[in-house]
């Protein structure tokens, strides 16, 4: 495509994406390269495969803040704001009025059977995901070494999550100058080679290349811009949580939110999968927010929909406005938790973005910060292995401690065969959560 892509064209496929992106952040990715590289040809391979890998390295949904790379190099900072809230925003609504039914209308019987299908629908998925992440992260003993560690250190230790991140991007800082060569980055997203031009800026050259080559090279700024980034986005991040605080007071569920959540957004490597033990542990036996039963609910819900399935948490945060609304009816401290929690979840992606975007090539030459984040992706397979150990005992016995005779057959036979459907067929994650919801109510109009 020799013409430049104007802001119009880009704004309705940012819109168009924002309602088709299902099947987790590989089908995203994939149905972005599709559309922008092979059929649109806005931006060229060797340049897509540069920011993704830039992607890769930041906590929160690679494939959110993938889209919003590309409507940076696209159309500079207003193409990225629409590019990463188009993404978000349908999912955003739906997740938003499936919470308030979920809420106000869960106690029924027909309704409880559907969620009674999607809990072992969701552990089968889990447990697909823990493989999936494993044959791409554990290339060596030292990889497997450090996700053994992490599932030991979260589930016997107990551990807080943060920590966890944080020794293992330790190991690897420092065993990259000790043992190199055991903490080189591999897996797929190390061995892409993306392209460049003069000077470390992303190569231009391929169809499609002249405008957003000309965005990236304008967009490339010194200090001046990278303090005025910071300062804008911090305060877009920060006064909304200091108002709820001043307005509802410091120790409220939606000032508590706030911050929480904002931790958690800076620990999101791996994707969602990665944070959500430290969401559902924190949510459901620290600030009693909801129920263990209610956190696989959401889960449920949030695989679904389109979006990245990080919007699980917004469903955390309108359960826990709801149950705790400080004075407000439940619907109006549910949408203000799901508000803040939303909101404190995705601005920070806009600021890695739109920070460090331009000096990516920096980012990428650094051994040591990338065998850091290699030992964090190891890392992350443990802390997936935990989670999908935490999901099944929800499911698989409920209300009940494990043994032989509190485990429920429906929801283990329902937990294998999801796990075989998406491990030997084509079928999407959706496809399974429906499935499973389905044959939730098929039993109880069976009985």
């Amino acid at each position: 495509m020799s013409e430049p892509v104007t802001f119009a064209q880009a704004l309705r496929f940012w819109w168009k994406l924002g309602w088709i992106s299902f099947g987790g952040p590989t089908g995203q990715i994939a149905v972005m390269h599709t559309e922008i590289v092979e059929r649109r040809r806005w931006i060229d391979e060797p340049r897509f495969l540069h920011a993704l890998n830039y992607c890769m390295l930041l906590p929160g949904p690679e494939a959110q803040q993938l889209a919003t790379y590309i409507g940076w190099m696209l159309h500079g900072t207003r193409g990225a704001l629409a590019a990463g809230i188009l993404f978000v925003l349908p999912s955003a609504f739906l997740l938003w009025g499936l919470s308030w039914a979920y809420a106000a209308h869960g106690n029924l019987p027909w309704m409880a059977a559907i969620f009674a299908g999607l809990k072992p629908a969701v552990v089968g998925i889990v447990a697909h995901a823990v493989l999936r992440m494993g044959g791409r992260a554990l290339g060596g003993p030292v990889q497997w070494a450090i996700a053994a560690a992490a599932f030991a250190a979260l589930y016997f230790a107990r551990a807080p999550f943060p920590v966890v991140i944080a020794g293992a991007a330790v190991v690897g800082w420092v065993g990259q100058r000790l043992a190199p060569r055991h903490f080189e980055r591999q897996g797929a997203h190390g061995s892409l080679e993306p392209g460049g031009g003069p000077g470390g800026e992303p190569g231009g050259g391929g169809p499609g290349q002249g405008p957003a080559s000309k965005v990236a090279l304008r967009a490339t700024g010194g200090w001046k811009r990278a303090a005025r980034v910071t300062i804008v986005c911090l305060l877009l991040w920060w006064l909304p949580v200091a108002a709820l605080a001043l307005a509802f007071g410091p120790r409220s569920t939606f000032a508590v939110q706030g911050v929480f959540f904002s931790q958690a957004a800076l620990v999101t490597f791996g994707g969602a999968y990665s944070v959500l033990p430290y969401v559902a542990s924190a949510s459901v036996e620290r600030f009693g927010w909801l129920s263990a039963g209610s956190m696989l609910d959401g889960l449920g819900l949030a695989e679904t929909t389109p979006g990245p399935l990080i919007m699980v948490v917004q469903f955390v945060g309108f359960l826990g406005g709801w149950n705790h609304p400080g004075g407000l009816e439940p619907w109006q401290g549910g949408l203000l938790g799901a508000c803040i929690t939303t909101w404190v979840t995705f601005v920070p992606c806009f600021l890695w973005i739109l920070l460090g975007a331009p000096h990516m090539e920096a980012l990428r030459e650094r051994r040591g910060l990338s065998a850091a984040l290699s030992s964090i992706t190891a890392a992350v397979v443990g802390v997936v292995l935990h989670l999908a150990l935490w999901f099944a005992l929800q499911a698989l016995f409920p209300g009940a401690k494990p043994s032989w005779e509190a485990l429920d057959p429906f929801a283990a036979v329902l937990a294998v065969g999801s796990f075989l459907a998406l491990a030997r067929t084509r079928l999407g994650v959706p496809w399974i959560v429906v499935g499973g919801g389905l044959l939730g109510l098929g039993r109880l109009l069976w009985a």
